[in-house]
């Protein structure tokens, strides 16, 4: 069956999405407890070994291995970067896979570049490994207590560009459109705001920066309504 957009399957997808997000920050007190965290980071780690290596027995099994496979998108290293900030802790990790990861999957998310819908094993992957991203950044945010800063949106910004490097010139070599950066996709996309290739990627440079700022903003905002000291927003969590 085709992906349709905006159709039941893809709203309960979102759904989905939405509600391990409220999980996450409703039971964010108790998912601070070292037992809880212990068994949390396991999980998210988990979850994205299996779903990655489904992905690849399905790319076995079908002998599907084209230069699309290669791990150049940029939630296809977000899954494994956040995994890896979760499970260490590490704070740069975590600047980059805060904005780039959650601003690349809400993307993928609200216009998915799909083109199989449910109950297809693609479906599943796709819906499943963005929302372990999503997740996985929500969960350190909200319950082990880490915090971008202003200095971390550059840095995101920074290392955005530094993983564009390997994709354009996979897209140069081998005509993959890794990150979007050769042509838009063939579907609906945010994109489609912006203007004809190449120029659009001069814009995503500003939007980039602007949708960093109002992540940043929001975190902030929480902060506030909730209480929490300014000071505390360069930290994380004790591990």
């Amino acid at each position: 069956m085709a992906f349709e957009a905006y159709s039941l399957a893809h709203l309960a997808a979102l759904a989905a999405v939405a509600a391990s997000i409220a999980a996450i920050i409703g039971f964010r007190g108790r998912l601070r407890t070292p037992k809880v965290k212990r068994t949390a980071r396991a999980a998210f780690v988990a979850a994205v070994v299996v779903c990655e290596g489904a992905m690849l027995v399905r790319r076995a099994w079908t002998n599907d291995w084209g230069f699309e496979a290669l791990p150049f998108e940029l939630c296809s290293l977000m899954i494994w970067l956040s995994a890896a900030a979760v499970w260490t802790g590490n704070k740069r990790l975590y600047e980059l896979t805060f904005f780039l990861g959650i601003l690349g999957a809400a993307q993928a998310l609200l216009t998915p570049d799909l083109n199989v819908g449910f109950p297809d094993f693609l479906y599943f992957h796709f819906f499943f490994g963005h929302l372990v991203i999503v997740a996985a950044n929500v969960y350190m945010t909200a319950a082990e207590g880490y915090r971008p800063t202003r200095g971390s949106i550059w840095r995101a910004w920074i290392g955005l560009h530094a993983l564009a490097i390997p994709a354009a010139i996979a897209d140069r070599l081998w005509g993959t459109n890794f990150m979007f950066l050769a042509r838009k996709p063939p579907g609906a996309s945010l994109l489609d705001l912006l203007g004809p290739w190449p120029w659009y990627l001069l814009q995503l440079e500003v939007v980039a920066v602007a949708l960093m700022l109002l992540l940043y903003g929001a975190v902030l905002l929480a902060d506030r309504l909730h209480g929490r000291h300014a000071g505390s927003l360069q930290g994380g969590g004790q591990r």
